[in-house]
């Protein structure tokens, strides 16, 4: 393949330049459009997975596609940041409109259990283009010293290497080979025996019903261990998970202490990766508050920050003013988003329950709301402040043990 050519969908070779060729499915839809006729069914999801198709960048070894999900925010977060520092009341239109697109996008794209790179494509950009307008903008003013511009960058390639480590293995249980089988058709009738990591042995008649809100073909089938603690059977990965494990709809694998899929970082939070998404949160917290304390200092001096936030004079008396002050509000909305979720990270670690388990303890009612409903307490892991971080902290610290039929 040149640099323009690729293989598209159908196993066919084509051609950059024949992007607008041979549409059967568009021009159908023109020509209904055109003579008042309804859609076919499934046309505009073909109409969509074609152009999804089309939409490639020349590359060495042939076109490689775009994904769509990564486009909208590259274009529309520059227009819109522009187009309200045009005048207060467009700012206050679009910062306000801003959250509610995503949100809706959020719960769209949450409902349909599909996997997007939007999320993550919009806060990289975000962080990109705040930190060039701060460069562009706000430094040749001449009040920000060298020192802190230092400092905020390695605030910001901090809190990047940190989501980089986030964005790794959250602690996918390994899949046993040639799980494809339908295991769970045949209903076995051995014990659980075994490691957390693989199958050994299954008890009992795999129920297909949901229990103790786990997702529809999951069953939950106690293994025989000393201490009591329960395994669960997976009829998706075909694997017996260790308890405060969860199957992810959205990754398709089991991880273990698996908190919640974050859609910022395109992945599950689980063991492995958890306290990298701390320390990216944290890091972005206060990278994120320095830099607009700097920008509300350059401004709108001789004010406080929190002050000038709401009441800035002359910040719109010329466009770059305008500018950097409708980034700050940009800025501000994010970070009191991020700081919510770090705020409930911190109070469920500090009583050792994860997102899914206070997830399914409020749909059994099983738990307890604390601190306003900010937290809800299972009381299962639960050993004190001091254990309950001490045992974060200590999160991935070994290997998983696996047996030697694992290995075999």
């Amino acid at each position: 393949l040149c640099c323009c050519e690729y293989v598209d969908r159908r196993g066919e070779r084509n051609h950059l330049a024949a992007c607008c060729c041979d549409c059967e499915e568009l021009d159908d839809s023109c020509d209904r459009w055109l003579t008042c006729k309804s859609l076919p069914p499934g046309a505009l999801e073909r109409i969509a997975d074609t152009i999804a198709d089309r939409l490639r960048v020349p590359w060495f070894s042939g076109a490689v596609k775009i994904n769509v999900s990564l486009v909208p925010p590259l274009v529309l977060l520059p227009v819109f940041l522009h187009v309200a520092a045009l005048h207060f009341l467009l700012g206050l239109i679009i910062l306000t409109s801003l959250p509610v697109v995503v949100l809706w996008y959020y719960y769209l794209t949450h409902r349909r259990k599909e996997r997007t790179l939007f999320f993550l494509s919009l806060g990289l950009f975000s962080l990109g283009y705040m930190y060039y307008v701060f460069l562009q903008e706000v430094v040749p003013r001449g009040h920000v010293g060298y020192s802190q511009v230092v400092a905020l960058t390695c605030g910001l390639i901090l809190m990047l290497a940190a989501l980089s480590r986030a964005k790794k293995d959250p602690g996918y249980l390994p899949i046993p080979a040639g799980n494809e089988k339908p295991l769970h058709q045949g209903l076995p009738n051995k014990s659980v025996r075994g490691s957390s990591s693989g199958l050994h042995g299954i008890s009992g008649a795999a129920s297909s019903r949901a229990v103790n809100g786990e997702a529809k073909g999951y069953s939950r089938m106690p293994a025989e261990q000393p201490e009591g603690v329960k395994k669960d059977w997976c009829t998706k990965c075909q694997l017996v998970r260790p308890a405060r494990a969860g199957h992810c709809r959205l990754c398709g694998r089991c991880v273990r202490r698996l908190d919640h899929h974050c859609v910022w970082i395109n992945s599950c939070v689980g063991e492995q990766n958890h306290q990298a998404f701390i320390l990216a949160l944290s890091f972005f917290m206060l990278t994120s508050v320095y830099g607009i304390t700097l920008t509300l200092h350059t401004i709108c001096r001789g004010r406080t920050p929190f002050v000038a936030l709401f009441y800035c004079p002359g910040a719109y008396s010329d466009y770059s003013s305008a500018l950097s002050f409708t980034c700050v509000w940009y800025c501000a909305i994010v970070t009191a988003g991020m700081g919510y979720i770090l705020l409930i990270q911190l109070l469920n670690i500090s009583y050792n329950v994860t997102e899914r388990e206070a997830r399914l303890a409020l749909r059994d009612n099983t738990g307890r709301r604390l601190l306003g409903g900010l937290v809800i307490d299972t009381g299962q892991y639960n050993r004190g402040f001091l254990c309950n971080w001490g045992h974060f902290l200590s999160l991935g610290s070994s290997p998983p043990q696996r047996s030697a039929e694992d290995i075999v």
